[in-house]
Protein backbone atom coordinates (compact mmCIF):
# COMPACT_ATOMS: atom_id res chain seq x y z
CA UNK A 1 0.00 0.00 0.00
CA UNK A 2 2.88 2.47 0.96
CA UNK A 3 4.13 1.40 -2.38
CA UNK A 4 1.11 2.53 -4.47
CA UNK A 5 0.63 5.84 -2.28
CA UNK A 6 4.09 6.97 -2.97
CA UNK A 7 3.96 5.79 -6.82
CA UNK A 8 0.29 7.51 -6.88
CA UNK A 9 1.39 11.15 -5.48
CA UNK A 10 4.34 11.45 -8.20
CA UNK A 11 2.14 10.04 -10.76
CA UNK A 12 0.08 13.33 -9.50
CA UNK A 13 3.51 15.65 -9.78
CA UNK A 14 4.65 14.12 -13.01
CA UNK A 15 1.38 14.90 -14.59
CA UNK A 16 1.27 18.24 -13.23
CA UNK A 17 4.83 19.01 -14.56
CA UNK A 18 4.21 17.25 -17.70
CA UNK A 19 1.03 19.82 -18.11
CA UNK A 20 3.06 22.69 -17.00
CA UNK A 21 6.21 21.72 -20.28
CA UNK A 22 3.13 21.23 -22.82
CA UNK A 23 1.82 24.92 -21.42
CA UNK A 24 4.91 26.08 -21.51
CA UNK A 25 5.67 24.86 -24.87
CA UNK A 26 2.31 26.11 -26.34
CA UNK A 27 3.23 29.57 -25.39
CA UNK A 28 6.33 29.27 -27.25
CA UNK A 29 5.30 28.01 -30.20
CA UNK A 30 2.94 30.47 -31.03
CA UNK A 31 6.16 33.00 -30.93
CA UNK A 32 7.61 33.20 -34.27
CA UNK A 33 11.85 32.46 -34.14
CA UNK A 34 13.53 35.76 -35.71
CA UNK A 35 15.88 34.10 -37.46
CA UNK A 36 12.94 32.59 -39.45
CA UNK A 37 14.71 28.99 -38.91
CA UNK A 38 12.61 25.33 -38.64
CA UNK A 39 13.62 22.84 -36.00
CA UNK A 40 15.72 20.67 -38.67
CA UNK A 41 17.30 23.55 -39.94
CA UNK A 42 18.46 24.23 -36.56
CA UNK A 43 19.66 20.95 -35.75
CA UNK A 44 21.54 20.48 -39.09
CA UNK A 45 23.33 23.43 -38.81
CA UNK A 46 24.09 22.32 -34.73
CA UNK A 47 25.38 19.45 -36.14
CA UNK A 48 27.24 21.27 -38.78
CA UNK A 49 29.12 23.37 -36.63
CA UNK A 50 30.20 20.59 -34.07
CA UNK A 51 31.87 18.40 -37.34
CA UNK A 52 29.02 15.73 -36.95
CA UNK A 53 28.41 14.56 -40.42
CA UNK A 54 27.12 10.95 -39.85
CA UNK A 55 23.91 11.62 -37.56
CA UNK A 56 20.76 12.56 -40.29
CA UNK A 57 17.58 14.50 -38.88
CA UNK A 58 14.47 12.98 -38.96
CA UNK A 59 10.37 13.53 -38.45
CA UNK A 60 8.67 11.58 -36.29
CA UNK A 61 4.48 11.24 -34.74
CA UNK A 62 4.00 12.04 -31.88
CA UNK A 63 4.00 15.57 -29.59
CA UNK A 64 7.05 16.02 -27.18
CA UNK A 65 8.63 12.50 -28.89
CA UNK A 66 11.57 14.02 -29.46
CA UNK A 67 14.79 11.58 -28.83
CA UNK A 68 18.16 11.54 -30.14
CA UNK A 69 18.92 7.57 -30.67
CA UNK A 70 22.57 6.57 -30.55
CA UNK A 71 22.55 3.26 -32.00
CA UNK A 72 21.60 4.79 -35.71
CA UNK A 73 23.13 8.29 -35.04
CA UNK A 74 19.78 10.29 -35.30
CA UNK A 75 18.14 12.90 -34.13
CA UNK A 76 14.55 12.25 -34.00
CA UNK A 77 12.26 15.61 -33.84
CA UNK A 78 8.31 15.60 -33.79
CA UNK A 79 6.79 17.32 -36.25
CA UNK A 80 6.00 20.49 -34.31
CA UNK A 81 9.70 20.71 -33.81
CA UNK A 82 10.77 19.59 -36.87
CA UNK A 83 8.64 22.09 -39.01
CA UNK A 84 8.72 24.95 -36.44
CA UNK A 85 9.82 28.44 -36.30
CA UNK A 86 9.83 29.69 -32.83
CA UNK A 87 11.10 29.39 -29.71
CA UNK A 88 10.28 26.07 -28.08
CA UNK A 89 11.13 24.00 -31.71
CA UNK A 90 14.75 25.88 -31.47
CA UNK A 91 15.29 24.49 -27.65
CA UNK A 92 14.23 20.88 -28.21
CA UNK A 93 15.95 20.44 -31.71
CA UNK A 94 19.15 21.82 -30.13
CA UNK A 95 18.68 19.73 -26.96
CA UNK A 96 18.37 16.70 -28.72
CA UNK A 97 21.59 17.28 -30.92
CA UNK A 98 23.34 18.40 -27.42
CA UNK A 99 22.94 14.10 -26.94
CA UNK A 100 24.55 13.63 -30.57
CA UNK A 101 27.68 16.32 -29.38
CA UNK A 102 27.61 14.24 -25.94
CA UNK A 103 28.00 10.78 -28.12
CA UNK A 104 30.43 12.34 -30.30
CA UNK A 105 32.92 13.41 -27.82
CA UNK A 106 32.13 10.40 -25.84
CA UNK A 107 30.79 11.90 -23.14
CA UNK A 108 31.27 9.64 -19.95
CA UNK A 109 28.00 10.05 -18.32
CA UNK A 110 26.04 9.68 -21.17
CA UNK A 111 27.93 6.36 -22.11
CA UNK A 112 27.50 5.15 -19.01
CA UNK A 113 23.60 5.57 -18.97
CA UNK A 114 23.59 3.63 -22.21
CA UNK A 115 25.41 0.64 -20.34
CA UNK A 116 22.94 1.29 -17.99
CA UNK A 117 19.90 0.44 -20.58
CA UNK A 118 19.94 -3.36 -20.50
CA UNK A 119 20.53 -3.59 -16.69
CA UNK A 120 17.12 -1.44 -16.79
CA UNK A 121 15.20 -3.66 -19.18
CA UNK A 122 16.30 -6.73 -16.79
CA UNK A 123 15.36 -4.88 -13.95
CA UNK A 124 11.64 -3.94 -15.29
CA UNK A 125 11.16 -7.50 -16.09
CA UNK A 126 11.86 -9.36 -13.23
CA UNK A 127 10.02 -6.68 -11.11
CA UNK A 128 6.81 -6.85 -13.23
CA UNK A 129 7.09 -11.04 -12.73
CA UNK A 130 7.83 -10.50 -8.96
CA UNK A 131 4.49 -7.50 -8.56
CA UNK A 132 2.42 -10.22 -10.41
CA UNK A 133 3.46 -12.98 -8.61
CA UNK A 134 2.89 -11.14 -4.82
CA UNK A 135 -0.81 -9.80 -6.48
CA UNK A 136 -1.61 -13.74 -7.24
CA UNK A 137 0.53 -15.06 -3.86
CA UNK A 138 2.92 -17.55 -5.89
CA UNK A 139 5.77 -16.42 -4.01
CA UNK A 140 4.12 -16.43 -0.29
CA UNK A 141 1.84 -19.56 -0.83
CA UNK A 142 3.79 -22.41 -2.57
CA UNK A 143 7.51 -21.00 -0.89
CA UNK A 144 8.75 -19.98 -4.29
CA UNK A 145 10.40 -17.22 -2.39
CA UNK A 146 10.69 -16.21 1.14
CA UNK A 147 9.06 -12.97 1.69
CA UNK A 148 12.26 -11.26 2.65
CA UNK A 149 14.28 -12.72 -0.22
CA UNK A 150 11.25 -11.40 -2.66
CA UNK A 151 11.48 -7.94 -1.22
CA UNK A 152 15.30 -7.71 -1.12
CA UNK A 153 14.86 -9.01 -5.01
CA UNK A 154 12.97 -5.82 -5.53
CA UNK A 155 15.33 -3.44 -3.66
CA UNK A 156 17.64 -4.56 -6.67
CA UNK A 157 15.23 -3.66 -9.15
CA UNK A 158 14.54 -0.17 -8.05
CA UNK A 159 18.02 0.43 -6.98
CA UNK A 160 18.63 0.00 -10.91
CA UNK A 161 15.83 2.42 -11.66
CA UNK A 162 17.37 4.66 -9.63
CA UNK A 163 20.61 5.01 -10.43
CA UNK A 164 19.27 5.31 -14.26
CA UNK A 165 17.29 8.11 -13.08
CA UNK A 166 20.30 10.04 -11.39
CA UNK A 167 22.48 9.11 -14.28
CA UNK A 168 20.41 10.89 -16.59
CA UNK A 169 19.81 13.84 -14.67
CA UNK A 170 23.74 15.01 -15.68
CA UNK A 171 23.00 13.75 -19.08
CA UNK A 172 20.26 16.08 -19.76
CA UNK A 173 21.53 18.98 -17.88
CA UNK A 174 24.53 19.01 -20.17
CA UNK A 175 22.88 18.75 -23.23
CA UNK A 176 20.39 21.53 -22.55
CA UNK A 177 23.62 22.99 -21.50
CA UNK A 178 25.54 23.12 -24.73
CA UNK A 179 22.22 23.42 -26.36
CA UNK A 180 21.73 26.82 -24.50
CA UNK A 181 25.46 28.17 -24.97
CA UNK A 182 24.96 27.45 -28.98
CA UNK A 183 21.74 28.48 -29.83
CA UNK A 184 23.67 31.96 -27.97
CA UNK A 185 27.32 32.01 -29.36
CA UNK A 186 25.48 31.19 -32.75
CA UNK A 187 22.92 34.25 -32.50
CA UNK A 188 19.93 31.83 -33.52
CA UNK A 189 18.20 33.64 -31.07
CA UNK A 190 17.19 37.00 -29.66
CA UNK A 191 17.88 37.55 -25.56
CA UNK A 192 13.85 37.17 -25.05
CA UNK A 193 13.67 34.06 -27.64
CA UNK A 194 16.89 32.78 -25.30
CA UNK A 195 14.72 33.08 -22.30
CA UNK A 196 12.22 31.55 -23.63
CA UNK A 197 14.23 28.30 -25.07
CA UNK A 198 15.86 28.61 -21.36
CA UNK A 199 12.35 28.26 -19.06
CA UNK A 200 11.21 25.16 -21.78
CA UNK A 201 14.38 23.69 -21.15
CA UNK A 202 14.11 23.99 -17.54
CA UNK A 203 10.39 22.68 -17.59
CA UNK A 204 11.59 19.36 -18.92
CA UNK A 205 14.07 18.82 -16.74
CA UNK A 206 12.10 18.91 -14.31
CA UNK A 207 10.27 15.67 -15.90
CA UNK A 208 13.48 13.86 -15.15
CA UNK A 209 14.25 15.38 -11.56
CA UNK A 210 10.66 13.87 -10.63
CA UNK A 211 11.19 10.57 -11.72
CA UNK A 212 14.60 10.61 -10.03
CA UNK A 213 12.82 11.45 -6.82
CA UNK A 214 10.20 8.81 -7.44
CA UNK A 215 12.43 6.55 -8.04
CA UNK A 216 14.93 7.43 -4.94
CA UNK A 217 12.12 7.43 -2.54
CA UNK A 218 10.16 4.08 -3.40
CA UNK A 219 13.67 2.33 -3.48
CA UNK A 220 14.09 4.09 0.52
CA UNK A 221 10.40 2.70 1.24
CA UNK A 222 11.73 -0.83 -0.03
CA UNK A 223 14.37 -0.71 1.50
CA UNK A 224 13.04 0.40 5.41
CA UNK A 225 10.23 -2.23 4.51
CA UNK A 226 13.29 -4.78 4.09
CA UNK A 227 15.18 -3.64 7.39
CA UNK A 228 11.87 -3.88 8.92
CA UNK A 229 11.19 -7.39 8.37
CA UNK A 230 14.98 -8.08 9.24
CA UNK A 231 13.75 -6.65 13.08
CA UNK A 232 11.05 -8.99 13.46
Amino acid sequence: MGALIIGGFFMLIGWMVSSKLKNKFKEYSQIHLTKDLTGAEIARLMLADHGIRDVQVTCVEGQLTDHYNPADKTVNLSQEVFHGRNAAATAVASHECGHAVQHATAYSMLQLRSAMVPVQNISAKVLNFMMMAMIFGAIFSQGFLAPQTAILVIIVCYAAFALFALITLPVEFDASRRALAWVKTRNIVTPAEYDMSQDALKWAAMTYVVAAIGAVTTLIYYVMMYLGMDRD
